[in-house]
């Protein structure tokens, strides 16, 4: 048996909030609404998080503010790009994986 790493922990618990927050809230919003009650979420669990991250681009090792925003970050260990789509598509991954790097 594997014992579940910290950042495994707070994800699972992140995940449940997005999930409780879409239930109460229903489909049909705008991103902003989720955002908004995902970290009354966060907050009222005293978990830390900032919302809407800049994140520069490094091109030819030059650091250019090229507006991407990350929607919320949590605990400085997990992402959250809110999206409030019917499906997920290719560019929606290739959006966080450009977050990620």
């Amino acid at each position: 048996m594997t014992v579940p790493r910290e950042n495994d922990l707070l994800t699972e618990r992140v995940i449940g909030f997005a999930i409780e927050v879409h239930r109460s809230l229903g489909p049909g919003l705008l991103e902003s609404a989720y955002e908004e009650c995902l970290c009354f979420q966060l907050k009222q669990k005293s978990i830390p998080f900032k919302r809407q991250v800049f994140l520069p681009v490094i091109y030819k090792s030059v650091r250019l503010d090229c507006g991407y925003k990350v929607d919320i970050v949590v605990q400085q260990q997990v992402i959250l790009e809110l999206k409030t789509v019917e499906r997920l598509m290719p560019i929606h991954e290739a959006q966080i994986l450009t977050y990620m790097n």
